[in-house]
């Protein structure tokens, strides 16, 4: 028997022993997304993470999804296989940081990228993610709106919205790499295909898209083309599933990888849940105010 096959079996038998289950994200690796009972966005796995009855929750993401999960349930234990599967955007912004800007613009309301940590959640007004920020941004009374912590997302929301957006100067390194030379090569290689990217991509590949929007809506946009070629302007690890729901497309992955991401492997899985470890905790303080924004964020689609 394969080792792969013996963790998988190995991490079956402890998901019922501990009554657990497992989320991931698109950006995991292809055989932690087959052990997966979820596989989604972040909004997705939110949603997950609420409604589950299990006692534990393996998060197979990085450390503020992980956060999240552990937010909403303050009455299961959530595990992040890898305590240093971080991201990078995350660390852009910290509750000090904004609480100053606040502080100075009182008149602002801060709408929080679910890409950031606790601390920073716990002083927003709303959090979002990139399949519903535009609504998040749009549903608020005020005008002035704080967008913490990724540049290129809000920019995007600001092309959609009549809010007056004040961005942060953050950004997801994964998709800021990404250039309109690498799409215009992959364009003049592959002329049929389509191309769908991420809104954390700048601006310059953002609007030489034919389609932009989270991994959960380019997944929805594939299902539903009548193309058969696509370009993916996001982390190379989303084409697995693209490819595991559309079997007969072809897909071109820019050659984008999060290394926070790629940090969880099945045997990181098998140890987490074996041994009880690498438990997410929140103090209670942080986690109330946290759970409050992205509550608010729950209830809009």
């Amino acid at each position: 028997m394969k080792a792969d096959q013996i963790l998988k079996d190995s991490i079956n038998l402890l998901k019922k022993k501990r009554n657990a289950i497992i989320l991931a994200h698109v950006y995991q690796h292809g055989e932690i997304q087959d052990i997966a009972d979820y596989v989604g966005d972040s909004l997705e796995l939110s949603r997950k993470a609420v409604d589950t009855k299990a006692s534990i929750i393996v998060f197979c993401g990085v450390q503020f999804m992980a956060e999240t999960a552990a937010i909403l349930n303050p009455d299961k234990r959530v595990l992040l296989p890898d305590k240093n599967a971080g991201c990078g955007l995350a660390d852009m912004a910290t509750d000090e940081q904004i609480i100053r800007v606040k502080d100075q613009n009182p008149d602002l309301a801060v709408v929080s990228y679910v890409n950031s940590s606790a601390k920073v959640k716990s002083v927003s007004d709303i959090c979002c993610t990139s399949a519903n920020a535009v609504n998040v941004v749009n549903s608020l009374s005020v005008n002035n709106i704080l967008f913490v912590p990724d540049r290129n997302l809000g920019a995007y929301v600001a092309e959609h919205s009549n809010k007056n957006i004040h961005l942060w100067d953050g950004y997801c390194y994964v998709h800021e790499q990404i250039k309109s030379d690498d799409i215009k090569l992959l364009k003049r290689k592959y002329p049929a295909a389509q191309i769908i990217v991420h809104p954390e991509c700048t601006t310059p590949v953002r609007h030489m898209a034919d389609f932009t929007g989270s991994t959960s809506q380019m997944s929805k946009y594939v299902k539903q083309s009548r193309q058969k070629e696509f370009i993916v302007g996001t982390e190379s690890n989303f084409v697995y599933r693209l490819k595991s729901d559309n079997p007969d497309k072809i897909f071109y992955p820019v050659n984008a990888i999060c290394d926070g991401m790629n940090r969880i492997t099945l045997e990181k899985v098998n140890t987490s849940l074996e041994r009880m470890e690498q438990i997410v905790i929140i103090p209670e303080t942080i986690r109330e105010k946290s759970k409050i924004a992205l509550d608010k964020m729950l209830f809009i689609l």
